[in-house]
C-alpha cells in the first residue's frame, strides 16, 4: 500500500518557528547529528542503555518509515541557514494488529518546553487516521520526562513484568 505522507507544518513554540514533518530516508545525516549531540543521560533513556552514535544500518532503519506500520515525525529549526533536528516522535508495529510501540526523543536544550507534547500529538493524530488502536512505550522507571508526558497524554502505567527497572506506558486511541 502506498501511503501519502503528510505535508510539513510550521508551528510557533514559545516564539520559535518549528517545522514538523515526516522523517525520510534522506534524513540519516540529520538523525545522526541529532543523536550524536544528545547528552549521555538522554541517550540512556532513549536507547535503554549507553550508546555514542548509531550505526549506518540503525540510522537507515529509523529514517525509513512506510507511513503505515511505522511512522516518525521530526521537529526541526533553522539555525544559521541549516536544518537542525530538535526532536523526534515515532512508532513501529508491535506484535498484535493495531498495536504499535512508540518513542519520543527531545534534544536536551528543548526539554521541558512542550515540544514533546506538540510532536507526540502529531504522531497520535496520524496514528488514529491510519488504524493504530493502541500505542505503548517501554521506558526506564526513573525517566521523569516520559513519566510527565505519559500523564499529560493520559497513558496508563504498569511495571514491566520482565524487568522491574522498566515501566510500560499504554494509550488506547479512539
Amino acid at each position: 500500500m502506498n501511503i501519502a505522507m503528510p505535508k510539513p507544518q510550521e508551528c510557533n513554540l514559545n516564539g520559535t518557528l518549528i517545522n514538523i514533518r515526516p522523517i525520510s530516508p534522506e534524513d540519516t545525516k540529520l538523525e545522526s547529528e541529532f543523536v550524536h549531540q544528545l547528552s549521555a543521560e538522554t541517550k540512556h533513556y532513549r536507547f535503554l542503555g549507553g550508546i555514542n552514535d548509531l550505526s549506518a544500518k540503525a540510522l537507515q532503519y529509523l529514517c525509513d518509515v512506510d507511513g503505515e506500520e511505522s511512522m516518525a515525525f521530526v521537529a526541526t529549526v533553522n539555525e544559521q541557514g541549516k536544518e537542525t533536528e530538535i526532536g523526534v516522535s515515532r512508532y513501529t508495529k508491535g506484535d498484535e494488529k493495531g498495536l504499535h510501540e512508540m518513542a519520543v526523543t527531545i534534544a536536551d536544550s528543548w526539554q521541558d518546553k512542550g515540544l514533546d507534547t506538540l510532536l507526540t500529538e502529531h504522531l497520535l493524530d496520524y496514528a488514529r487516521l491510519h488504524g493504530v488502536t493502541r500505542l505503548y512505550a517501554v521506558e526506564l522507571n526513573d525517566n521523569y520526562h516520559m513519566a510527565h508526558l505519559a500523564v499529560e497524554l493520559g497513558m496508563s502505567k504498569a511495571t514491566d513484568p520482565e524487568d522491574i527497572h522498566q515501566v510500560i506506558y499504554s494509550l488506547v486511541l479512539s
